[in-house]
């Protein structure tokens, strides 16, 4: 039950996004299962390290934390949960033989800290085995049902929603989101977290690629509101109505059109224009809420050169140890090289804490100080804390224990309670964009990505009339129709196109991208097949049924699970 609040009070919605991609069973350094071992045990224990401290406490954290399907299955699967014991193990293990290392080098500083991250992968460990019995999503699950959390669900595969080229395969990946978050929490979702914070208006839209005439598409927030999910968040120049151009429009021809098209129908409409970003809205024609992330508050967190993480006596992610990969160094400078760090201080790290998470409460207070300002929304990926700013979780901590004092007028709130608290009241017209570099799509559809749009399309044009097709086998159905479903999810996942852009992990992306569109288009064969299969068919089967067993059970367009 909500305590009473007055209207004069004001709240700091905290949103933590949290996904990673589908890695099971498909590589494990530097890129695949690795990703979700490292985001377990650095941040999604860390946080709910975090919401166990505080309610003990007797206190509520107010977060809403969106977990996306993928990362769900991933996180509940038996895959999981035995090898990231033996993950854990390792880390122990490099802990020993880094501390008897520098022992016989004579490095007494990076000695202790071997010795402390002994200490800190004992206490990972415990908290996920005994404390968490191994299952982390019953343990955020025992944190909403305590009114510490709001959990909210996301696409299926964090498919990049406004290219998809048909109402149909959004609304499957919404669907899907909604159908797994249903079943972990037992409860239905009312917000949705749109991958990427990517938005795009209904209008007569055409596909950046191939030739095609334009055609008339529901808005996302339509498809959303249909669905039965009531608010969703966006990036703060969507609000404010400008022109998300960037400098890299011109560098692909394809985008231009798009961009265009959705700038007249934006126009059209001449839309109110909101003044205030510090308050809920609603979209205009759908009428589902939104709230827009905070861009003062985004950039103290979010930057490593002018925000808290790049504070010199922080750990420096990017400098390890090897062969255990562990970080015995600080930032020192965002100037100084590798070879330069200094070995990491963990007294002076924690009071570098306290007084960052005291300057933010300060920040939004400051903020919030006209009386209209009424909501901070802060939107981050969960991942920044622990994993990318090993600080970050006892930073939260401090933030939530502050803001929780009886003399803070900020408190924090989950977006249900803000907008419970605050019903917004101003239809708005948002413009298409997103929240990656350049405010539009461009960081996932460009000269390098475009390969992987063109059988996106390719694969939603062959995907739907299948379920059309009356005549089909029914003993194929089942079977060949599930692992269809998950190669064409896989397939959307937009970190593909992501990390081929930012060149994190170029090649792996560009595999897998491949690899589950030759997997779909084979499973087409089979089902256009229409006869039994041969026991290599079978074989092949099983193959992809181990390896992209993403969901364990599918909801089909037509409704039904398998």
């Amino acid at each position: 039950m909500s305590e009473k609040v007055n209207k004069n009070n004001k709240f700091l919605c905290l949103v933590l996004h949290s996904h990673i991609p589908y890695v099971i069973n498909h590589g494990t350094w530097p890129h695949g299962t690795d990703w979700l071992f490292e985001a377990a045990a650095e941040t999604y224990l860390p946080i709910l390290d975090v919401l166990l401290r505080l309610e003990k406490e007797g206190l509520r954290s107010g977060l809403t934390i969106s977990l996306t399907p993928v990362l769900i299955e991933q996180l509940n699967s038996q895959a999981f949960r035995q090898n990231f014991l033996d993950y854990l193990t390792m880390k122990l293990d490099a802990s020993a033989g880094d501390y008897l290392y520098f022992k016989s080098t004579g490095e007494k500083q990076l000695m202790n800290l071997a010795s402390y991250w002994r200490k800190w992968y004992e206490k990972i460990y415990h908290l996920f085995l005994d404390e968490f019995h191994a299952d982390l999503i019953s343990a955020f699950a025992h944190f909403q049902e305590t009114g510490s959390i709001e959990i909210i669900t996301s696409a299926a595969t964090h498919g990049y929603l406004p290219l998809l080229s048909t109402d149909a395969s959004v609304r499957h990946q919404v669907q899907q989101g909604r159908f797994v978050y249903e079943k972990y929490f037992g409860r239905k979702s009312t917000g949705f977290w749109l991958p990427e914070c990517a938005y795009r208006p209904g209008y007569a839209w055409r596909p950046p690629l191939g030739e095609s005439s334009p055609y008339e598409r529901l808005g996302i927030d339509q498809i959303l509101s249909q669905e039965n999910l009531s608010y969703f968040f966006i990036d703060n120049h969507l609000l404010r109505g400008g022109e998300a151009r960037g400098v890299y429009l011109e560098r692909f021809p394809a985008l231009q059109d798009l961009w265009e098209r959705s700038k007249e129908n934006y126009q059209s409409r001449e839309p109110l224009r909101p003044q205030n970003p510090y308050l809920p809205y609603l979209t205009y024609p759908a009428g589902t809420a939104f709230m827009a992330r905070d861009e003062i508050t985004g950039q103290q967190v979010w930057s490593r050169y002018s925000g808290y993480p790049g504070d010199g006596y922080y750990l420096e992610f990017h400098k390890k140890h090897f062969p255990g990969g562990l970080r015995y160094w600080r930032i020192t400078s965002s100037s100084s090289d590798l070879a330069d760090k200094l070995p990491y201080e963990i007294e002076i790290a924690t009071e570098r804490i306290e007084e960052h998470a005291r300057h933010f409460v300060w920040l939004l207070h400051e903020v919030l100080k006209d009386q209209e300002e009424r909501i901070i929304t802060s939107l981050y990926d969960t991942e920044l804390f622990g994993h990318w700013w090993f600080e970050g979780p006892e930073w939260l901590y401090q933030v939530i224990k502050k803001l929780s004092l009886p003399e803070s007028k900020v408190k924090p709130a989950t977006a249900s309670r803000c907008l419970e608290e605050v019903p917004p009241e101003i239809l708005v017209s948002l413009p298409e964009g997103s929240w990656g570099e350049g405010g539009f799509h461009w960081i996932w559809l460009n000269e390098k990505t475009a390969w992987i749009w063109s059988k996106i399309y390719d694969l939603e044009k062959r995907f739907w009339p299948v379920f059309e097709n009356q005549n089909r086998p029914e003993h194929l159905d089942s079977r060949l129709l599930k692992l269809l479903c998950q190669e064409k999810f896989l397939l959307e996942s937009s970190d593909w196109p992501f990390l081929i852009s930012t060149m994190t992990a170029r090649d792996y992306a560009e595999a897998r991208a491949s690899h589950h569109f030759e997997r779909a288009a084979k499973l087409f064969k089979l089902i256009e097949k229409g006869t039994g299969l041969t026991p290599e068919e079978l074989f092949w089967l099983e193959k992809i049924e181990s390896e992209d067993s993403l969901f364990r059970e599918v909801l089909l367009p037509d409704g039904n699970a398998i």
